[in-house]
């Protein structure tokens, strides 16, 4: 049974999505929070997450861009793209080919978002090694209290509580950009599993 072909709506999803980030991002700056996030991560590692999700985000985007334009191909039989090559080889072929041929297919549609979810990891193992730095930050005034002299015991507090603002604003920035981030990857395998399922269905 040929499974019903659905409208899509991947570039508009994403732009809706993409508006919504922005959005926030603008909030964020506005609020202060981003200068907070700043001035406060001595280890400079939430920039770094910051830039390499930014980087992701144009990737996830030219990705987005990429597929709309295979699944406009469904129908056509272009050689413009991976899909409507496909539709060109199908054209006469046994079963047990298509089946071979839809799996690479598969592959070299998916393959394209496999740096997004390298990506993924390394923005959540970024957030934590900024955790161990900012204990590491924290727990280095200790070794030096000689005695209790309230002037030293409330200089070396101040210096653990700059450890602990770098531990938990890494780990804040890894995290929400980690699952931002997936769930935009989300979004494009969702598309794709519906197109390759179409796709199944129209030559079985």
């Amino acid at each position: 049974m040929l499974i019903e072909k659905k409208p899509n709506y991947l570039l508009l999803k994403a732009s809706l999505l993409l508006s919504l980030i922005f959005f926030g991002s603008y909030l964020i700056i506005y609020l202060g929070l981003f200068d907070l996030i700043i001035e406060s991560d001595r280890s400079r590692i939430s920039i770094l997450i910051l830039a390499i999700y930014l980087f992701a985000t144009v990737h996830w985007f030219k990705n987005v861009l990429s597929l709309d334009k295979e699944i406009s191909s469904i129908d056509s039989s272009s050689k413009e793209t991976l899909i409507g090559r496909f539709n060109i080889e199908m054209k006469g072929i046994e079963e047990k080919d298509s089946d071979s041929k839809l799996d690479v297919l598969e592959d070299e549609l998916s393959n394209k978002n496999a740096l997004g979810y390298l990506i993924v990891d390394i923005l959540l193992k970024l957030g934590l090694t900024g955790t161990v730095i900012g204990f590491i930050l924290m727990l280095l005034p200790i070794g030096e209290i000689k005695d209790f002299d309230p002037q030293i015991l409330q200089k070396l507090l101040s210096t653990m509580s700059g450890g602990m603002a770098v531990a938990l604003y890494t780990t804040l920035t890894g995290l929400i950009t980690s699952m931002m981030l997936k769930f935009q990857y989300f979004l494009i395998d969702s598309s794709l599993g519906q197109t390759l399922n179409y796709l199944n269905s129209k030559f079985k």
